[in-house]
């Protein structure tokens, strides 16, 4: 759980950070200090650098690149955070070819009966100044379908070598660094770079220290550990807990209030995983 509340806090806090600075140079400063502080601490996870690397430019570049720009492009904190949970529903696909994973009758029907939910709630999102765009909404899915491909390469790790989370997650974090730095300098400017630098607040630090220390380090440290322990299928579901919390988060920072369709959209996703978690157990 405390995943899903770091994660649902997480969109919330990324906003604040984007007011300050631009999307790609809020990703380099977001994995230099999750990764460059610990370098001379933590020794590198037991792996081919393949898998080390494979993961940081997927869930670092991939993921959170399409993430910061849709959230700047019109994608609202609490649709993002609804958006971003089909990445269950990619890994789900990903892993029958990928991994050899089964998925069973429960998993499909807790998955559809929560995928209704992700529908309902995007669907009553109102119009306004707060309504998500069409290129926000595509960006998000985008990272929604590289969370998926890291989860997939997360777990085929743990099938090569035992590694521990952490020094997986701090020496991954390095690769998305200077491809995040070279986008930045070149779509924003050397002189724009240093401005945005130059005037970073307290809100925006904020922002860079959370992301880095608590949604990338701990967060993802735990949950590579339970990609570690558990099929990718009966993991990922649990992040279909992170809109509840991102819901309210952006209603309480910047006043985006659910609709009624989207409580019930959020009872459908309540529902959907737990018939994927405890439909396993009853058949059993």
């Amino acid at each position: 759980m405390a995943v899903v509340v770091i994660w649902g806090l997480n969109f919330v806090v990324m906003k604040l950070g984007l007011q300050a600075i631009s999307p790609m140079l809020l990703g380099a400063l977001r994995f230099a200090a999750a990764s460059l502080p610990f370098l001379l601490f933590v020794k590198p996870p037991p792996l081919p650098w393949r898998f080390v690397a494979g993961y940081g430019l997927v869930q670092g570049l991939g993921q959170f690149g399409f993430l910061f720009l849709g959230l700047q492009l019109g994608m609202t904190a609490g649709m993002a955070s609804v958006v971003m949970q089909t990445q269950a529903f990619f890994t789900l696909l990903l892993a029958v070819p990928l991994l050899g994973e089964r998925v069973r009758a429960h998993q499909w029907l807790g998955l559809g009966v929560a995928l209704a939910g992700l529908l309902l709630i995007a669907s009553a999102h109102g119009e306004g100044p707060g309504q998500m765009t069409l290129a926000g909404f595509v960006l998000t899915l985008s990272a929604a379908a590289m969370w998926a491909l890291s989860n997939i390469v997360a777990r085929r790790a743990s099938q090569i070598a035992r590694y521990e989370p952490f020094p997986f997650v701090v020496w991954s974090s390095v690769f998305p660094i200077v491809p995040f730095a070279l986008i930045a300098l070149a779509t924003d400017g050397p002189a724009s770079v240093q401005r945005q630098l130059g005037g970073m607040g307290p809100g925006a630090w904020f922002a860079v220290v959370y992301l880095a220390l608590a949604a990338t380090l701990l967060a993802y440290s735990l949950w590579t550990r339970l990609l570690q322990r558990h099929a990718a299928t009966r993991v990922t579901p649990f992040s279909l807990l992170v809109p509840v919390v991102g819901l309210w988060a952006a209603w309480v920072a910047y006043g985006e209030a659910p609709l009624g369709l989207q409580w019930l959209g959020t009872g459908a996703v309540l529902l959907g995983l737990v018939v994927n978690q405890v439909g396993g157990r009853r058949a059993g």
